[in-house]
Order: C-alpha cells, then structure tokens, then sequence
C-alpha cells in the first residue's frame, strides 16, 4: 500500500475532490482533522481524525459517494487511492476488506446513534455529551485536563447534533460558566473526571 499510494499536502479550508473526473478515491488521513459534508442539505456528517480513512463510501454506494465532500479543519497531510484499485487489493487481502469494512459500520453506528439521541433526548443533552465524546476523541491529556483543538463551529456541533446553533452557543457559555469545560479560539478541554452530566436536558428541538 505505501509503494501506489499518493501523497499530498491539504492547506486548512481546503475542500477535497473526492470524485475527479468520474475517478472515484478512497483516503487516508495522515495527519490533521477532515469533516465530511452532505451536499444535499450542506451539513456536516462526521469527523475524521488521523489515522483514519475517508471516502471509503465509493466502495459500497457510488451515488451516495457523489454527494459528499470533505474539509480541512487545519493543515492535513492526505494519502490516496483510487477505489477501483483499492477494490481488486481488498479482494487479494481479506484482512484489508475487514478493516474497511469495520470502519463503515463504526460510521453507521453513530449515525444510529444520532438517530437514537435525536429521539430519546433534549437539545442540551445532546449537545453536552457531544462536546464530552469530542474532547475525549480528539484530545490529549494535560496535567488535570484533557485538551482538543477547538476545530468546530457552533453550526458544525449543531449539524452534528440536530440543534440549532444558537442552542449550542447557550449550551457551551453554560457549561464554562459552570466551570465543566473551558475553550477559546484555539482550544477545548474538560477535567479527565468531567461534571458534564450534570446539566439538565431541556426539551427536544
């Protein structure tokens, strides 16, 4: 794999191509954070972290592929294949197919979960538990402290959990006003032991 595979340099912002010219690619993230978009209804779907693969989604449904695109959240370093030649190595290497297909169903469990949340609970329960499962995900530990970098707009953390933006501003200047999180420009972070259970869910938006 590392013998065909391309690399490439991604400035933040960056909007990749993910289908070029009827060329389907699948990714792999290297270094830095992707988020993918619906185009449809120009909402974000999920995040991707280093280590981690993208666009693997043209190996099971091509029409559904088309209607993604995927973002730099900050300077990224891409690894690329196209699908048609990563399918034939998946076929030769079972293992390969496996990983794969683990990584897709990962990604459809937490659209399930989504699901799930959007109907069994409150806006700021939502919200809450998000920001609590992103830090955890996308942080490092810091003496007391686990610290991301704060990657995501307020309409992203809305798209992501099906409330409004304003909602999520709400939300987050509770929980640092309440000393459960901190942020600024650059950074999120909450105790290794966070509180975050402790705001009361409002009713569902």
């Amino acid at each position: 794999m590392c013998e065909i595979l391309e690399m490439e340099n991604i400035d933040r912002g960056t909007t990749i191509t993910l289908i070029n010219k009827d060329q389907q690619s699948i990714f792999f993230l290297k270094k830095g954070t992707i988020k993918i978009v619906d185009l449809p209804q120009n909402t974000v779907k999920y995040i991707v972290k280093k280590g981690n693969i993208f666009g693997e989604l043209s190996l099971f449904d091509h029409q559904a592929a088309s209607e993604e695109r995927a973002i730099a959240l900050e300077d990224c370093i891409i690894c690329y294949i196209e699908a048609d030649r990563m399918a034939r190595i998946m076929e030769k290497h079972t293992s390969l197919k496996n990983g794969i297909l683990k990584v897709y169903g990962l990604r459809i469990k937490k659209l399930e979960r989504r699901l799930q949340d959007l109907l069994y609970k409150g806006s700021t329960e939502r919200i809450t538990e998000f920001i609590k499962d992103y830090i955890q995900e996308f942080g490092e530990n810091e003496n007391d402290r686990i610290v991301a970098k704060n990657l995501l707009s307020h309409k992203d953390i809305a798209n992501l959990t099906n409330t409004s933006r304003q909602t999520v501003s709400n939300v987050m200047s509770f929980l640092r006003k309440n000393l459960e999180i901190d942020y600024n420009s650059q950074n999120i972070s909450m105790l290794k032991t966070p509180k975050l259970n402790l705001v009361k869910p409002q009713k569902k938006e």
